[in-house]
């Protein structure tokens, strides 16, 4: 009984294909990563935020659930509602825009940490997603697609 041995150069051909195979995911983008990880959070607080508002007031509901269901320790749940309110307006409006990114990140991430620690402790799993692309934010940056990179390009910010 004879067993076929590829020849050395289908060894090389596979072991190529292979190769670029393992090649691709490096190929991604990291601005794209960057522009995705802002895009997506941002929605995610922005739709939050919504949530809280009647017009341009915080609404009763919300005030109903600082008081009744989330009761954040050391402070009141009037100022925590509309603190949270205007937090998930305000750092999601400049994620997309990619302004303040590092800062905005770190901001959401704390809100995170609160929401999982004193709101939601079960929902680790999607807190760990929105802590990861926080967190890409925080380490790389914006990107270059972002007002921050702008900004620097022009010399009027430091390095983002």
């Amino acid at each position: 009984m004879t067993v076929d041995v590829p020849h050395s150069g289908q060894d090389s051909a596979y072991g190529q294909r292979l190769q670029r195979l393992r090649a691709l995911p490096g190929r991604i983008p990291l601005d794209l990563l960057l522009v995705l990880s802002r895009l997506s959070i941002a929605a995610t607080f922005w739709r939050s935020g919504q949530t809280k508002l009647d017009g341009f007031a915080v609404s009763d509901s919300a005030l109903y659930l600082f008081e009744n269901e989330y009761r954040l320790p050391l402070i009141d749940p009037w100022l925590a509602a509309h603190l949270a309110a205007l937090a998930e307006h305000l750092f999601p409006a400049l994620l997309v825009i990619g302004l303040a990114s590092r800062l905005s990140a770190m901001a959401l991430l704390g809100m995170t940490l609160v929401i999982e620690v004193f709101v939601y402790p079960d929902a680790w799993p999607t807190h760990g997603l929105w802590a990861a692309a926080l967190l890409l934010i925080i380490r790389s940056g914006p990107g270059r697609l972002s007002l921050d990179a702008r900004l620097v390009r022009k010399g009027l910010a430091a390095g983002v």
